[in-house]
């Protein structure tokens, strides 16, 4: 029975494939006749075909005139339709349902135009349903709807395309076919012969029907085809969703392509390699891929690790193992393998915790910088007592210049420690710090798991450079990462994303380099023992360059120390007229600069050698860049001399006033700060409060505008140190008294004229000494910071201390 019934389906299969291309063949003939019904005017159409049809809904599909059917019917209600057809004339109307409606359709679910259609052919199937080919005919609009016998029947009215031969008309119908056969090229399940066909049509209108029908599109936006009557518009409706076609089909090509290329790239490699791995056991060669695998084995058996660290290594290589070479995932875990592989977990150097030792390397290196040699050697004594004391962080904070960075090195030579540096301007990703997450393509370590790699043991020097330089943008906050790492409580088990092992940083001794400590972060800044390096004064700079600097510019230009030598009259007058610095870097640079000069006289003259005067130095490096001009700058009332403090170190600096006719404006200029130009507005506020104890008129406030003006304009200034020597400059142009021309000032300024605490003062006093000035007013409360000073300022310089503005006024005014 089962073969029976199979043999019964597949002979109605065929009968409907065979009634399929009568279908076909009947479409071509209806394009052929001249008399087709779609050549039959409204009224032809009207007189030929019935005005009420039964209707047979279609779901996603819109039928055409021209068309061919075939159709698969199983509901009783539409066989008993369909015989009804038959056993009549043949005809039905095909109406298409609105998307989404799977239901029966009812006339509100179903479109009010369909294409009037006749049977070709019927046959029953083994199951009972009915398979039967249908030819659209006609267009027709349905009028009304009613149910009669459970299936529907429509009163139609039949529909006339609109159509003008014209040049438009023409243009269209050959882009339309242009554009069919080419998306006809990209289809390998187009139907034989139809590019053949396509060029015989000659019906405009017939024309976009079947290219309409051949479309995958939407049921409404075939159903918006059969709609539109006017040709013209019918043309261009069709070759807009024809152009999208296309491009659809064209970049589902692109997308198979890549696809198909990717797949027979891994075939090939897959291919290749088994072909490699036959020809080596062939020969007798070991496999590559396993001797990798056993080399890493190798080197995990014979290192030391920490249990994780090992267990996850482990874990890794069995990975390893079962992965395909091939796939992109062997080499991420083979790279993952190696960093644990190669990093020093339990690897450190031996320290020298020989205090004498240290202190001569530190004092061979550098001169001067006493504090930062005790603490050196204080966290070496400690070390020495307390084997399993944790790494100290440091940070060193100073002008630019000033042996920051060096000093790391020697601190790392001194206790036999590797040195490792990180430059930290800049960095804005807490990926730098922290490493990359192995889901990443090309994911790395940080910088700071890098840099114990490259140390090759695990308590370096780590100098982190430039703390103070971090930024933070939408990819991270650098200095956040740098919390844990700085931290002792927490270090030993840093924990870096791309590893995602915790790494022991406890016996690391971290130093941080700073210019300014107002930019480091509240919460990393309290993790840091602060360690500042002042500005060097005149004579700091002569030893350091006559023990360090001349030897390694000589050394570095070819000399010798007979080739050229340096008077300290020479070296001074460097020092003071083409430098003007709190470091040492551009003296370093004047003395290679005379170093070239001499290396080129001794490179033309063979033997030739010379001793660098002071008068010499006019000639090898110009006109001096700076000239003392203290005393000339106070030379008249109205200007005075203040003391600045800022990322290169202590600075003078100068305030000028004048008045002029006016009626009491004040004008402030110079590029200053917000800060600053409140000080002087409380300033002026005070001397005018207090005009009779500073012997003044107080018309002379109303009668005048004043003018405050800071020189070197193009650099901006701001902070609140300034206030009491702008008082102290309109005092002295109000009273007609010079200031001093020996005499500095700083201190902020109040309305009830106290002066308040300044920062920087041993900066400020180093500077003032540079400067050759011999007597330095500081406010009252910073004589605590007294100690900070260095003691060859405080030979040069008199300190007077101050606790309100009255105070200056004898001090720094001429009689």
């Amino acid at each position: 029975m089962e073969e029976k019934k199979n043999y019964t389906e597949k002979n109605a299969e065929r009968e409907a494939a065979a009634g399929e291309k009568d279908a076909a063949q009947a479409h071509i003939d209806s394009e052929q006749d001249p008399k087709s019904p779609d050549d039959i005017g409204t009224e032809g159409a009207s007189k030929k075909f019935p005005s009420t049809l039964p209707v047979l809904p279609q779901h996603g599909n819109v039928v055409f005139p021209g068309m061919a059917m075939p159709a698969h019917v199983k509901e009783d209600r539409y066989k008993k339709m369909l015989e009804k057809i038959v056993m009549n004339d043949k005809f039905f109307i095909a109406v298409a349902a609105r998307e989404g409606e799977t239901s029966a359709a009812e006339d509100d679910q179903l479109y009010s135009v369909g294409t009037a259609c006749v049977v070709v052919q019927m046959a029953r199937s083994s199951d009972g349903s009915v398979r039967f080919i249908a030819q659209g005919l006609h267009r027709a609009g349905i009028d009304k709807l009613e149910k009669k016998d459970s299936f529907l029947q429509a009163k139609v009215s039949y529909l006339e395309d609109r159509h003008e031969k014209d040049d438009e008309t023409e243009a269209l119908v050959r882009n339309l076919k242009q554009q069919f056969l080419s998306l006809l090229e990209g289809l390998s399940d187009a139907p034989e012969d139809i590019d053949s066909f396509i060029e015989t049509i000659d019906n405009p209108a017939r024309l976009a029907d079947l290219i309409c029908s051949h479309l995958d599109i939407g049921v409404d936006e075939k159903q918006e085809v059969l709609e539109t009557l006017d040709v013209k518009k019918r043309l261009t409706m069709v070759g807009r969703l024809l152009a999208k076609e296309i491009e659809y089909m064209q970049v589902t090509h692109k997308i198979r392509n890549q696809a198909i290329d990717e797949i027979n790239k891994g075939q090939k490699e897959y291919y290749l390699r088994h072909q490699l791995k036959a020809i080596q056991e062939e020969l007798g060669e070991t496999d590559v891929l396993g001797a990798e695998v056993n080399e890493i084995k190798e080197r995990l058996e014979g290192k030391n690790l920490p249990a994780k660290a090992r267990e996850a290594a482990e874990h890794e290589l069995k990975r390893l193992e079962a992965i395909n070479p091939a796939s992109p995932e062997y080499n991420v875990v083979r790279t993952y393998l190696d960093w644990i592989l190669k990093l020093p977990w339990l690897e450190g150097n031996e320290e020298n915790l020989d205090l004498e030792h240290a202190r001569e390397i530190l004092d061979e290196d550098h001169f001067g910088l006493e504090k930062v040699k005790e603490r050196i050697q204080e966290f070496l004594a400690v070390r020495k007592l307390r084997k399993d004391m944790k790494g100290s962080i440091l940070c060193f904070l100073g002008p630019p210049g000033t042996g920051k960075t060096s000093i790391g090195k020697s601190i790392a030579r001194s206790t036999g420690r590797e040195y490792v540096r990180v430059s930290l301007g800049g960095v804005r990703d807490e990926a730098e710090i922290k490493g990359h997450r192995r889901t990443y393509i090309g994911a790395l370590p940080g910088q700071i798991i890098m840099g114990i790699n490259k140390a090759g043991s695990n308590n370096p020097v780590f100098m982190l450079d430039e703390v103070d330089k971090l930024s933070s943008d939408f990819r991270g906050d650098p200095a956040s990462a740098l919390l844990e790492a700085l931290d002792p409580e927490q270090n030993d088990s840093f924990t870096d994303h791309y590893l995602d092992l915790h790494f022991d940083l406890s016996r690391v001794l971290f130093i941080c380099t700073a210019n300014i400590p107002d930019t480091i972060p509240p919460a990393l800044k309290d993790r840091m023992e602060m360690l500042d390096f002042p500005g060097y004064t005149e004579e700091e700079k002569l030893k350091i360059a006559e023990k360090y600097l001349i030897p390694k510019q000589i050394e570095a230009h070819g000399l010798s120390e007979q080739n050229l030598s340096f008077t300290g009259g020479a070296v001074s007058r460097i020092i003071s007229e083409y430098t003007r610095e709190a470091g040492v870097r551009n003296l370093e640079r004047n003395i290679a600069s005379v170093c070239r000069k001499v290396a080129r006289k001794v490179a033309a003259r063979e033997g030739h050698s010379q001793r660098v005067s002071k008068r010499d130095v006019d000639d090898l490096l110009g006109p001096p860049r700076y000239i003392p001009e203290v005393a000339e700058r106070v030379d008249e009332p109205g200007v005075a001399t203040g003391l600045a403090w800022t990322s290169e170190g202590g600075m003078v600096m100068f305030v000028e006033a004048n008045k002029m006719p006016g009626d009491g404006k004040l004008t402030l200029t110079g590029q200053l700060g917000d800060v600053m130009k409140e000080s002087a507005q409380a300033a002026i506020t005070y001397i005018r409060a207090h005009t009779d104890r500073f012997g003044l008129e107080p018309e002379m406030f109303q009668e005048n505008d004043f003018h405050i003006h800071v020189p070197a304009g193009a650099i901006p200034k701001d902070g609140p140190s300034a206030g009491v020597t702008m008082a102290l400059a309109l005092v002295s142009l109000c009273t007609g008294r010079k200031v001093k021309h020996n005499v500095a000032m700083t201190g902020e300024i109040t309305l009830r004229g106290k002066v308040l605490p300044v920062g920087g003062v041993k900066e400020k006093a180093i500077a003032a000494k540079r400067a050759g000035l011999d007597t330095v007013i500081i406010p009252q409360q910073n004589e605590k910071d007294m100690p900070d000073v260095p003691r060859h300022a405080k030979k040069k310089l008199e300190f007077r201390f101050v606790d309100r503005i009255d105070e200056i006024m004898p001090i720094a005014l001429e009689d």
